[in-house]
């Protein structure tokens, strides 16, 4: 294992916005036949992507990047609308990734794929969403009806994602769980 800060000083910058190490390390089997694995942090599944066969690159919520291959090139990304970036529920920050070679992603929950057929809208929970590649618009909406924003039990956001291209879901967000079990604890536990 060799610990360095990947892609210079802007680089590093980039990924400490986006909740990654400003560091990064790099693992290289010394034996024949070896392998290095990774393995998620919570309940979930890894997403391997070969982005060799997405030439315009993929964007993906920050938290979920495990690990890349050397080939991958990874740059901090922007919500395109103020709107995405306040209530997105993911911040202003994203990530990209593009190159060749494979880039794995960290999936809270069951993984869901679907592609988006050009102008067929999907619209998520901000949490679930995973990635999508950089031929999908996104945006967030706010839920309409007020019935629905008092009553409804849900966020009051939506993740609008606009096709052509591949979206990537997950079935359980993490942070809302750890907020409900948080909500269990009896006070004089905290």
């Amino acid at each position: 294992m060799k610990t360095n800060a990947h892609g210079g000083v802007m680089k590093s910058l980039g990924r400490m916005f986006t909740g990654e190490s400003i560091f990064m390390n790099t693992f290289t089997s010394e034996k024949e036949g070896a392998k290095v694995a990774f393995a998620t942090t919570v309940p979930g599944d890894v997403k391997a992507i070969d982005l060799s066969q997405l030439p315009d690159g993929i964007t993906f919520q920050k938290g979920s990047f495990l690990c890349a291959e050397s080939g991958i090139d990874l740059k901090i990304a922007f919500s395109k609308r103020f709107s995405a970036g306040l209530f997105g529920g993911e911040g202003f920050i994203l990530q990209k990734a593009s190159g060749n070679g494979m880039l794995f992603l960290e999936v809270d929950g069951d993984p869901v794929e679907r592609v988006l057929a050009p102008g067929e809208v999907l619209k998520v929970d901000t949490g679930n969403v995973v990635a999508f590649e950089n031929t999908v618009s996104y945006e967030i909406e706010t839920v309409k009806g007020i019935s629905n924003i008092f009553l409804g039990g849900e966020s009051l956001f939506l993740t609008k994602l606009v096709g052509p291209g591949k979206v990537y879901i997950q079935s359980q967000n993490f942070s809302d769980f750890a907020g409900r079990i948080i909500r269990l604890i009896p006070p004089s536990s905290k």
